[in-house]
């Protein structure tokens, strides 16, 4: 199973789309679901409500600007690994407000996709797309470059 925690509602159509159709994709392979939850007003707030929808044997990785950078093999092989240990894969996104300090600490592995700043709904569909490609490469199926 992945679980992907987002925080706030996908307004615009074309991201919405976007998600959509990797969603599809991805679920040729996995098993998937996609968690909105609602902008609060404080990181306590968004930390109780992320908190619900992680299972105490969930692996856990929190995408932080800090994190650990990986091209999209590693992160390929990190995916296949983790699910040779685990049934599943929780990945959060957190709002403008960042993540708690307690949701940092339950994660497993703080993830970055870049050291730049994108909107929250093109976040969740480039996280999409690169969850997407690992699976093509673990399957050993062709995906453009």
């Amino acid at each position: 199973m992945l679980k992907i925690i987002c925080l706030g509602k996908l307004k615009e159509s074309y991201l919405t789309e976007l998600v959509a159709d990797y969603t599809k994709r991805i679920s040729k392979y996995h098993k998937i679901e996609i968690i909105e939850l609602k902008d609060e007003e404080s990181l306590e707030r968004e930390e109780k409500s992320i908190l619900k929808h992680i299972g105490e044997k969930d692996y856990v990785i929190t995408l932080e600007i800090e994190g650990q950078c990986l091209d999209s093999v590693a992160f390929a092989n990190r995916l296949d690994s983790t699910f040779i240990k685990t049934s599943c894969i929780t990945f959060v996104i957190g709002s403008s407000l960042g993540l708690s300090a307690k949701i940092k600490e339950r994660s497993d592995f703080p993830l970055s996709l870049s050291k730049m700043t994108f909107p929250h709904g093109l976040f969740r569909g480039i996280l999409l797309e690169q969850i997407y490609r690992a699976f093509k490469i673990n399957n050993h199926e062709n995906y453009h470059k």
